[in-house]
Formats: structure tokens, sequence, C-alpha cells
């Protein structure tokens, strides 16, 4: 983006910023719950303690030397933050490397018992398991007898908003009550998306999914909705390819989510059914990308993945994590165009976000000066505002 004036890296060292607080309360409080989900052995508990011990005042430690993916986190900056304090290196650095430490020491990536069971599988089996998923999904029946545009436009929504589920941002801090306040878009491109999404049923969508259980499944009935109604005519949802940020969905969330629309029954399980058979007819495909781990932002994608969105109709890109790494983990005034921090984007995107940390672009003046008068710095983080943003 060489028309777009550079903003500083956000970092974790100031006290009583968002970030400070991810990195000195809610990871050592993850730990914690992470540690009373399963009935580890002392072995994990001692490795659990030591992460909880160096997270809060030790000096970042490499991964070890037999570790599967240790040339890739060398690649992706590895060597330059070894030794330093998790609050003086880059933020989406900082969060990302915690919850890969957080893996190996509870022996995911370790041949034995362990290897493989998803350390925060509990606490998306219980969201996704609750009386709200219920309710929320007996409310398509009704829907079904909408048109088909209004049907869209309240799936659209229902997929936005349904990022509030993010269980990092629930299990360890007071910010669920404060998300119980009334939302607000504080930017809709929407006609825009709908623009893009119009492809008489042969273009291709790529969705960037964020998180799994009660914001996956909305994510999936708007699939299910472009596919059906001829949208689209192939959709490609980006998944992680490990456990990551506590409830960042991966391939078997999918699946979890997929057997829970289908067992609903109703309408519900008639978007499972026809999902079902698209996966099974590749017109609906799962990836999970390595770099979907990566502590990087966008402009740092590898050639394959660039080429993948280059070529789709649209890729919408979900969540506050996937934010942060489109536009980049900066300190950008929240007027900045969005234009300009997503030119180098591959291809036409688009981003639906509950607004959960700093960084925000792509707000006109008066909108942002609203927002402080009314709100202070406080609406950036406390999940009460949403935006869809659009660059075609």
């Amino acid at each position: 983006m060489p028309d777009t004036p550079c903003a500083p890296v956000i970092l974790g060292n100031e006290p009583g910023s968002f970030p400070h607080g991810v990195l000195a309360e809610r990871h050592p409080a993850i730990i914690r719950q992470v540690r009373e989900a399963f009935p580890y052995g002392p072995g994990q508990h001692r490795a659990l303690d030591a992460l909880l011990a160096n997270c809060a005042g030790g000096g970042i430690e490499p991964l070890p030397a037999d570790a599967h993916d240790r040339d890739l986190w060398e690649s992706w900056g590895m060597p330059g933050h070894v030794g330093r304090s998790w609050f003086d290196v880059p933020w989406l650095w900082a969060e990302s490397y915690f919850y890969r430490r957080l893996l190996h020491a509870v022996g995911y990536f370790t041949p034995g018992p362990w290897q493989g069971i998803d350390p925060f599988r509990p606490f998306k089996q219980a969201e996704l398991d609750a009386p709200g998923t219920d309710r929320e999904l007996a409310a398509l029946d009704d829907l079904a007898g909408r048109p088909a545009e209004e049907q869209g436009r309240a799936l659209l929504h229902g997929s936005l908003w349904g990022n509030r589920a993010d269980l990092g941002f629930r299990l360890s801090t007071g910010e669920a009550r404060a998300a119980a306040a009334a939302p607000g878009l504080v930017a809709d491109d929407s006609d825009a998306l709908w623009t893009l999404l119009d492809t008489s049923g042969t273009g291709t969508l790529c969705l960037v999914a964020d998180n799994a259980g009660r914001e996956l499944v909305p994510d999936l009935l708007l699939v299910s909705h472009l596919l059906a109604h001829g949208h689209v005519g192939r959709a490609v949802l980006h998944v992680k390819p490990y456990p990551y940020y506590v409830s960042d969905a991966t391939t078997a969330d999918v699946v979890d989510a997929l057997r829970r629309l289908v067992r609903a029954g109703g309408a519900a399980a008639g978007h499972g059914r026809l999902l079902w058979s698209a996966m099974a007819d590749g017109r609906l495909a799962v990836r999970a990308h390595p770099f979907s781990c990566a502590p990087l932002p966008y402009r740092d994608m590898p050639r394959d993945l660039r080429e993948e969105f280059a070529s789709a109709a649209v890729t919408v890109v979900k969540g506050d994590l996937n934010y942060r790494r489109l536009v980049g983990d900066r300190q950008w005034p929240a007027t900045t165009p969005f234009a300009d921090v997503t030119a180098r984007f591959p291809g036409p995107v688009a981003a639906l976000r509950t607004l959960k940390s700093d960084v925000i672009t792509g707000l006109d003046a008066r909108t942002e000066a609203a927002l402080v008068a009314r709100e202070g710095q406080r609406w950036r983080t406390a999940g009460t505002h949403a935006l869809i943003q659009v660059r075609a």
C-alpha cells in the first residue's frame, strides 16, 4: 500500500491498554481454564505452570528443535523475538505465539494419548449445545417463509453478529456484560457486498471463518443460502489447521456444526443437509492453510493462497483477528480509508467484524466523533458495535 502512510504497530506494553490486558489478564485466565477442563497429567501441569510464569514476566522462548513447524515459525519472525518480553513484540505476534506455546504445553502435537486433543473443545461444545442455539435455529422456520432477499439480509446480519460468541472474549473478562448493550453498525457496505455476490451462480466465495460454535453455524447458514439461491456456484470455507485463539474454527468444528444443524430439525436441518450434500459434490470445500495461523498480516500471504483469493468473486473475512490481519494490526487513524489499507489483498474483499480490539479503519469523521463523545474509546473493544466493509 505505497500511498498509505505507515502507522505504528500495536504492542502490549502500555499498562491499561486493551492489548496489555489481553497479555496480562486474559492469557493467564485461559491457561487456568484449560488446566481445569481436562484431567491432564503432571507433565502437562508443569508445562502449563511454566507457560503461566513465562507470560507473567519471562522472555519469549523458542519452540523445541524438533517441533514440526519450527521452520515456519522461524520464517514468521521467531528468532528476532526470542528473549524479549511478550509485551514488547507486536501484539498480533505475541497473541498468536501464545496459543502455539499453549498447544505445546498440553501435548497437542506430541505423539501420545493427548495428541490432537483440542484443549478448547469443552468450551466450544458447551456453547454449541446451549439452549440459546436451539432458539436461534428454531427462528429459521419463520424466516423460511420470507422473500429470498429478506432471508439473505437476515442471514448476513446473523453471520456478522454471531462474532459476539467469541469464547476467548467471554471466558476471561467481564466483557460479556458489556456486550449486552444495544448493538450498532459503525460502517455498512452490505449493498456493495450483495453486488459482488450477484454472480449468477458461477462465482466462488471464499469465506475466512473466525469462531466455531454459535458463530460458525450462522456462517454456514449464510453459505447455504448463497448456494441455494444461485449467488455463488461454489464456496470455500477457510478454517484453522489446529486449535487457535480458544474458539477459532477447525475442520472438526465444521463437522460438529453441520451435525448440529442436521439434528436440529425443521429449516435448520434443511440447511444442514444442503451443506452436507454440497461438501460431497464439491460445491462447498474446507481449506486449512498453515498461513491461517501465521502471526502476520495477509499482505504477507504465500503465493498459493494469494492466487486462490484472487480467483474468488469475493473473499469474506470474518471476525476481529482476521480484520487485524487484513488491514494490519497498527494504530491507524479511524478515518484511514479501508480501500487503501486493503489495496494489496488479491481480489475483492469484505470484512464482517464485531469490534473487540483497537484497530479500526474506514470510518467517516462524524461517526468516529459521535462514538468517542458517547463512549470514549470503549466502543472499539466492547463487542457492542460491528461493521461491514467492502473493497471491490
